[in-house]
């Protein structure tokens, strides 16, 4: 029998970027642990079966396959959720929106809408820090809204609610203080749609068409119907989108256009204020 410290030196993910973290989750899900147990006990050795689960599990990463996808699940914000094929991976490039929203509008009952939810991260994370809100998240497919939903349920989440709509298309009549959309932004293109953990993730949820703007396109232009006068309109991008979607949002009648950057320092949200007046 092997230890746990053989088992994730022996591990041997060498196309993955963080191959020790891979195997430390891998494993840690095979044992039915938290990763703190390997560090605490690195001479147990597990039994038979839990390492072939590992086993098992090392295969599916070496193949190319995302952890997330593997163990169902992904940390967003301080939550952990619940992912699967037919949804896009929650990454941490994402936060900034929810972080730019919650340093827009205050502890106030308010109306937010997340577009293209998918596990419904964004939805959860802002209805999570702020219980005042009501947030409503949509996506175009219903399996992908009853995994929200199952997210929701398992927070405990009383002031979120999730619904079918693909983009605006079940909202009619309806107003948000802020509307916030993380959609697809790659264009077709793209070499990276065949490198990596993308080639596992839905296309539908990636590709925008040529440039990768249909889908911002479309939002900006039908957002202003959907927006309280004063309300946000807060967009993902790719990291040399942000002139582009600026441009987007000016045309379209938005005030205070500006962009903010992520952690390495690239523009990856842009946002908007709608005027009526």
């Amino acid at each position: 029998m092997a230890s746990i410290e053989f088992l994730l030196e022996s591990a041997d993910l060498p196309e993955s970027p963080s191959p020790r973290l891979d195997a430390e989750l891998l494993l840690a899900a095979a044992l039915g642990k938290p990763r703190s147990y390997l560090r605490t006990w690195p001479e147990r050795e597990p039994e038979a079966a839990q390492q072939a689960c590992f086993q098992a599990y090392l295969q599916r990463r070496r193949a190319g396959e995302p952890v997330a996808y593997i163990l169902g699940q992904q940390g967003f914000w301080s939550l952990h959720l619940e992912v699967a094929a037919h949804t896009l991976i929650p990454r941490p490039d994402t936060e900034l929106l929810v972080e730019s929203a919650l340093q827009l509008c205050a502890e106030t009952p308010l109306a937010v809408l997340d577009l293209g939810t998918g596990s419904g991260a964004i939805a959860l994370a802002l209805a999570s820090e702020r219980p005042a809100w009501q947030v409503c998240g949509v996506d175009r497919l219903d399996e992908v809204v009853a995994l929200a939903e199952r997210n929701r349920q398992r927070l405990g989440l009383d002031n979120v609610r999730f619904l079918r709509s693909h983009w605006f298309s079940a909202l009619a009549g309806q107003r948000y203080a802020l509307i916030l959309s993380n959609p697809p932004y790659i264009r077709a293109d793209d070499p990276h749609l065949t490198q990596g953990d993308v080639r596992f993730e839905p296309s539908s949820a990636l590709v925008a068409g040529a440039d990768g703007l249909d889908d911002l396109r479309l939002i900006i232009a039908q957002a202003p119907a959907y927006l309280e006068d004063g309300g946000w309109l807060l967009l993902e991008h790719g990291f040399d989108q942000a002139e582009a979607v600026r441009a987007l949002l000016v045309a379209a009648g938005f005030h205070e256009v500006h962009s903010r950057r992520d952690l390495a320092g690239h523009e990856r949200i842009s946002l908007g204020c709608s005027k009526h007046g």
